[in-house]
């Protein structure tokens, strides 16, 4: 009995074997056979079936012009912009612009006869390319990248360049030429000369010089002629009635501001960081202003390093605001919700959230306050409100010296430019009644005022020490213009530094300075102290009762301190260029603590050396963080040495001449050149771009050179170029 179930069972289960492997046929057979790969149809992969194909974009919208950017800050995007537009305007041509981390280029050959490509690279931190720009320089210079025709050769491909740099780094626009090199090597034609734009002197002007030039170059290149275009409009703006409230955007800058619901923060969806410390750091009776301001990330996933850069979201003053307003005959209109569409969303995309109004445009979305162009004002000319307006802006607009007189040496913004043209008062608040009405399309300023950007700070904290908030260092820039023509000397502010200004009154519930002159008569903005800020943000969502907010992003950066202790570090920074060495110290206390927890004092003992060089005007006035130093040194038992230059106090140089950090740095030759050499050290330097910190690199090849029993100029520059590559020389300066 036992035997015949057991046989029983065996059969069934091979019934039961068999009946699945019937059920199941088609998919244990398919197992078997190889696996194919579905091979997209050609029509799918021209259209929709490949984002990333940018030839197969440019046939199906019958486009005969591609323009890549590199951009970091968004002006190299703007620029490829103004190139799709004017080619439009000239010659009919419509443009792809692109980002090109969005795109493949293995079928950059494959770019037809009759067409073009224009390439608008910025240079980055020490000659690297901009972040979404990385692998497309890649591409171009590795000769083992093939094209789809097996080869690294673009033969025929007709390519344009324009550059953005700045002159007072070292490797002015190297991304702009290496790019033009690559495509020389694999035989491709430039048309025209390539353009270098100069961010230290004048981008703006660089460009207009190169551009016509390149434009008459490109007609002769591509068989066309000027005058084919139309001066047709980027954008519609309508007025709407009937919108919700709540879903229109008063300065949220994404939509999860608006719907107030969680996400990553980051550039495109910035934090509003409370402010939880503003003080001043200049000492009382100071001709300047300088705010130490601590923003809160508690709870908010935003992480950083030291080094790190922090993005602070600004908005324009309401004076300016309120100028262009008025100027534009909109006062009146200025909360009217607006929409705005592009007529072509592939050249140009409306550059902030919609549905919004007038005053949330001017004040939170577009650079109201930064200079103006001069190629805008012949286009606004057409809507002056009188024949001398007309004349006026058409003067500036063709006559370089006269734009460089009035408008560059006078800091002018668009609404100032309106009003002088319009012969009306620029020192006095402006109003409706004082500042006369020009009837230009909105949609027109929208398309030529660039997006309001992040200003950027180093961080001057270390996350070890302060893991819950990022500290920022930052000199309030205020200046007098010249004084040009029959315009008297105006103040002019800079427009992130007195934002938070304004909001360290409004942290320490203070209110602003009077905006009355120096006489105590009414207020004129030739005499205001600082301009306000409507720091309450959209909704009032970053002025609570108590806490002040302010929208914040993390910029990354390869600004670090080498990972082993061992090494000698030499940090120079004046002026708020020592913000991130402050971050540096806190860092190195930090593991110093630790070590001491666990070693005692003696766990430092082989620790290099922390020199840190700073220099201010006065040690009684403007020596920032002068109460922490000491402390610092303490906990890092001898390992942290700090030199001060003070240029207007005494000791000076046996001439008479100021003492600044260079003039240290080659007192300390030996110690310095020993910790480089031997060392194996590492070199920062912040701050100052145009004068510092080319003085600096001066000195450290004198020492080096020196060292090396050798000259600046050759042995010295070549150390200081092998710092460099190696990484031990690291600058984070600006102009």
């Amino acid at each position: 009995m036992a035997v015949s179930a057991s046989s029983d069972v065996v059969v069934l289960a091979i019934g039961i074997i068999l009946a699945a492997a019937y059920l199941f046929r088609d998919q244990i057979l398919a197992a078997t056979k190889p696996k194919t790969v579905q091979v997209p149809s050609s029509k799918a992969s021209a259209g929709n079936g490949n984002p990333r194909d940018f030839i197969a974009k440019m046939k199906e919208g019958k486009k005969r012009i591609v323009i890549f950017y590199g951009s970091q800050t968004g002006t190299a995007e703007e620029y490829a912009i103004r190139l799709a537009k004017e080619a439009k305007s000239k010659f009919g041509l419509a443009s792809l612009v692109c980002d090109p981390e969005e795109y493949d280029f293995e079928n950059l050959d494959q770019l037809p006869e009759d067409c073009c490509i224009f390439f608008v690279m910025a240079t980055y931190g020490e000659g690297e390319p901009t972040d979404n720009a990385v692998q497309l320089c890649q591409n171009l210079s590795d000769e083992s990248f093939e094209f789809s025709n097996g080869e690294h050769k673009l033969s025929g491909l007709k390519y344009v360049v324009f550059g953005l740099g700045n002159k007072t780094y070292e490797h002015y626009n190297l991304i702009s030429r290496n790019v033009d090199r690559d495509l020389e090597k694999m035989d491709a034609t430039r048309i025209g000369e390539r353009g270098e734009g100069d961010d230290d002197k004048s981008m703006e002007e660089d460009y207009l010089e190169w551009k016509d030039g390149m434009w008459e170059a490109f007609a002769k290149a591509m068989n066309v002629e000027e005058g084919q275009g139309g001066d047709t409009p980027d954008f519609v703006v309508t007025e709407v009635y009937d919108h919700p409230a709540e879903k229109v955007y008063l300065g949220e800058l994404s939509a999860r501001a608006l719907t107030r619901t969680k996400g990553i923060h980051d550039a495109k969806n910035p934090y509003p960081a409370p402010i939880t410390m503003a003080k001043e750091l200049f000492a009382p009776g100071a001709d300047r202003n300088c705010v130490h301001i601590e923003f809160s990330t508690e709870g908010s996933g935003v992480t950083y390093q030291h080094g790190d850069h922090v993005g602070v979201w600004p908005l324009n003053a309401d004076a300016e605001v309120d100028r262009l307003l008025c100027a534009l005959g909109l006062y009146e209109k200025k909360d009217t919700v607006i929409s705005i569409e592009s007529l072509d969303p592939a050249l140009a995309k409306v550059p902030f959230p919609v549905p919004t109004t007038y005053a949330t445009v001017l004040r939170h979305y577009i650079d109201i306050s930064a200079l103006v162009g001069r190629q805008i004002l012949g286009a606004l000319s057409k809507y002056a409100p009188t024949p001398e307006a007309e004349a006026t802006l058409k003067d500036l607009n063709s006559n370089k010296e006269r734009y460089n007189a009035v408008v560059a040496n006078g800091c002018m913004k668009l609404g100032e430019v309106l009003q002088h043209a319009a012969g009306n008062d620029l020192h006095a608040i402006p109003t409706t009644s004082n500042t006369t009405a020009w009837k230009i399309p909105f949609d027109i300023i929208v398309s030529s005022i660039p997006r309001l950007q992040p200003r950027f700070y180093s961080i001057s904290s270390s996350p070890k020490l302060h893991p819950n908030t990022v500290h920022a260092t930052v000199v309030v820039l205020k200046y007098k213009s010249d004084h040009v023509h029959n315009l008297q000397s105006r103040w002019i502010y800079g427009v992130g530094s007195n934002f938070l200004l304004n909001v360290k009154y409004a942290a320490h519930h203070d209110n602003t300075p009077p905006l009355v002159d120096d006489d105590g008569k009414e207020p004129a903005l030739t005499t205001m102290h600082y301009p306000p800020y409507a720091i309450e943000g959209p909704r009032g969502a970053y002025k609570q009762g108590t806490i002040v907010k302010v929208p914040i992003h993390i910029r990354r950066s390869t600004f670090r301190l080498p990972t082993n202790p061992k090494s000698p570090v030499i940090m120079i920074g004046p002026g708020t260029g020592v913000a991130p060495f402050r971050g540096f110290v806190q860092e190195r206390v930090a593991m110093a603590r630790r070590t001491i927890e666990k070693n005692g004092p003696e766990g430092l003992a082989d620790w290099g050396p922390i020199r840190l060089y700073f220099g201010c005007r006065r040690s009684d006035q403007d020596f920032l963080y002068k109460d922490e130093w000491p402390e610092y040194a303490k906990e890092l038992h001898g390992k942290f040495i700090m030199r001060c230059a003070f240029s207007r106090e005494p000791p000076y140089k046996p001439d008479g001449g100021k003492i600044y950090v260079q003039d240290l740095i080659w007192e300390d030759a030996e110690q310095i050149a020993d910790a480089i050499i031997n060392g194996k050290g590492y070199v920062y330097v912040c701050g100052d771009a145009k004068s510092m910190s080319k003085s600096v690199e001066e000195t450290l090849c004198r020492i080096l050179g020196e060292a090396k029993g050798g000259s600046a100029e050759v042995e010295g520059a070549a150390e200081l170029k092998l710092l460099k590559e190696r990484n031990r020389l690291l600058l984070d300066v600006w102009s």
